[in-house]
């Protein structure tokens, strides 16, 4: 009886042992927790700052706004923020503060 390659093929194939159901899984487990570690964990960390940041804001406070707008907080609202910048004053939501600009950080970078 001869066999056709693809015959053949087939055949090994169908005899091998396809090994634990778990041992397909482990993998996909793995990757799980690597991107957890890698991409969830760290932004979950960078939005509990953002908020904790947002909460304290005070008036006199100077910010830049996700939109790139340097600022100085007039006052501050319980969703809203209002912002004056140069002669112009506009109100924004809290969570569109991007960070708050501090004298500390500024002679830092004077002094690179």
């Amino acid at each position: 009886m001869s066999y056709d390659p693809t015959q053949l093929i087939l055949l090994a194939q169908s005899t091998e042992s396809q090994g634990s159901p778990m041992g397909m899984f482990v993998p996909m487990i793995l990757m799980v927790v690597i991107f957890y570690f890698l991409l969830i964990r760290p932004q979950q960390k960078k939005a509990k700052e953002h908020t904790k940041m947002v909460g304290a804001l005070k008036s006199g406070a100077s910010v830049v706004t996700r939109g790139g707008v340097v600022g100085i907080v007039q006052s501050v609202k319980e969703k809203t923020v209002s912002i004056r910048s140069l002669e112009s004053k506009f109100e924004v939501e809290k969570q569109a503060i991007e960070r708050i600009i501090s004298d500390e950080s500024d002679s830092k970078t004077d002094n690179k």
